[in-house]
Order: C-alpha cells, then sequence, then structure tokens
C-alpha cells in the first residue's frame, strides 16, 4: 500500500509540473505575440525610414470618400466600423449624437476600436486596455494602457493616439475625409523596400 501510494503522489506531482509549466508557455508565447504586434505603433521618432527612390513618390490627395450608409450609423453612445480609401475607419456617435470619424486600429495591439465604448466625456475607449482617446483630436486622455495586460506592456512604449478624419453625410452616404493615395504610396515603399533588400529599388544593382 505503501509503495502504489507513493507511486500515484508521485505521478500526480509530476502532471501537476507539466501542466504549469504548460501554462507557463502558453502566457509566454501570448505575451509575445501582442509585443510583436506593437512594433506598428512605435513612434515615428524611432522608426528609422528605408532610403529609396520611392519613398518621395506619390503626393498627398485629400478627398471626401464613402464609409458607411447612413442606414449603418450606430446609436449614440456607440461605434461602427467602415472602410474609407482603403483605410480602416471607426465611425463613433457620441451620446448627444454627434458622429466622428477616427482610425480603427488601437495602439499598441492593433484591436478595433470601433469594438470600444464611447463616452460622455469626449472619449472612445480601446475595449481591450483601457486607454481612452479623444473623439476630436485622436490624442491619449488619461492613462494609457491602464486595463488587463496593458499594464504589462503598456509601459514598453509611449502613448500614441489614433488618428481622426473630417466625415460629412452626403445623401444617404456617410463620407470621410482620407488621402486616396495613402494606400498606394505605403505599397510603393513597401515593394521597394523588397527590392532594395535584393539590389536598388530602380532596378539596378550594386
Amino acid at each position: 500500500d505503501f509503495l502504489f501510494n507513493f507511486l500515484i503522489s508521485h505521478c500526480i506531482k509530476s502532471t501537476i509540473s507539466e501542466v504549469f509549466l504548460s501554462i507557463d508557455k502558453m502566457k509566454l508565447a501570448v505575451f509575445a505575440t501582442l509585443v510583436a504586434g506593437t512594433a506598428a505603433f512605435a513612434p515615428a521618432s524611432q522608426i528609422k525610414q528605408r532610403s529609396t527612390a520611392l519613398n518621395a513618390v506619390g503626393k498627398q490627395k485629400l478627398q471626401y470618400v464613402p464609409c458607411i450608409s447612413t442606414d449603418d450609423l450606430p446609436a449614440p453612445g456607440s461605434a461602427t466600423s467602415g472602410v474609407a480609401g482603403g483605410l480602416a475607419i471607426c465611425i463613433a456617435v457620441d451620446p448627444a449624437g454627434k458622429v466622428y470619424a477616427l482610425g480603427d486600429k488601437c495602439p499598441p495591439v492593433n484591436q478595433p476600436l470601433s469594438f470600444g465604448n464611447v463616452n460622455d466625456d469626449g472619449t472612445i475607449q480601446d475595449p481591450v486596455l483601457g486607454t481612452k482617446f479623444s473623439l476630436k483630436t485622436g490624442e491619449v486622455v488619461g492613462k494609457w494602457c491602464p486595463a488587463g495586460i496593458g499594464k504589462l506592456i503598456g509601459g514598453l512604449f509611449d502613448p500614441v493616439g489614433v488618428p481622426v478624419y473630417p466625415v460629412k453625410a452626403k445623401g444617404k452616404t456617410v463620407e470621410v475625409q482620407v488621402d486616396v493615395n495613402y494606400k498606394a504610396n505605403f505599397e510603393a515603399n513597401y515593394w521597394s523596400g523588397l527590392l532594395d533588400a535584393q539590389g536598388k529599388a530602380n532596378g539596378k544593382y550594386y
């Protein structure tokens, strides 16, 4: 009996140790994934521009483009998502009924801002990390990443806001003013960077 009980106890302890080790590894993997996703939101001063011929190609072109139907406008105090000029847009309506347009990606981990709460203090709140952003300016209001896992990763990055865009209703459509060349210029810089990794962006080689 003593030997049997000893073996059972040893097996249980080994199993429990393996379970906790697996949980620790899972937490580490999740944390690493979130940190990797924050790279896109590093402050501009920390991002080095590639030296390519296409960086200066393409001028900014601002114009109003359709985003969502007025029938799809959310109720006051809530938000919804749309696309304008290839950009993900958060359409938010404050409790008084005023409509705002912001970038729909929350720094620093890229979750949709349109899932957040629209507050009566003129802010919209990150649904995961708890950061509040001004509906008018997109700037951070109050504490940076104060909730949940934000307490762990928020300290790794400087507070950064989200872009805001002029918005208006035209007939049955909500239009947002964006740079319609932004997506094309971004893709041009991306492919230019790939070319630079092999030779020169202008097709020549070193």
